[in-house]
Order: C-alpha cells, then structure tokens, then sequence
C-alpha cells in the first residue's frame, strides 16, 4: 500500500472495484453529471468529495457500469 493509498478516503475495496471498473473502458460512465472514462480521473474526483457525496457518487458509478450505462463491464 502506498501513502497516498494510506491517506484517501476512498478504501481499498472500493479502488479495486473502481479499477475493475474502469480497465480498458472505451465509453465513459456518467455519474453526477459528469463523464469519466478512466480510474485516475473517478479517483481524483472522488477524493475532493465530502463523505456522504462520495458515496452517493460512487454507487452510480458502481450501478452505471452494472447496468451498461455508458459502456459494458464483464463480470
């Protein structure tokens, strides 16, 4: 784990599945009314999120990417 792993508020759980997410997606997933096709960039914008925002952001990203909105993500 790295210190900026350490410090973020965004647990280990949560950036793997985000990674997993986020792996060679060619069509962006929309969540808060923005687009966001790569980890670093969800990651980034999560992290300057208060705590309750964070979550609610996350699980529609989390819902987008199961449900094939803005892209498939295989199982």
């Amino acid at each position: 784990m790295t210190d900026t792993e350490s410090t973020s508020p965004i647990g280990r759980t949560q950036r793997r599945l985000l990674r997993r997410i986020y792996n060679g997606r060619a069509v962006p997933i929309i969540a808060d009314g923005k687009d966001f096709l790569t980890y670093k960039d969800a990651v980034k914008y999560l992290e300057a999120l208060d705590a309750d925002t964070r979550e609610a952001v996350y699980e529609e990203m989390k819902a987008s990417a199961k449900n094939g909105k803005g892209g498939t993500v295989e199982s």
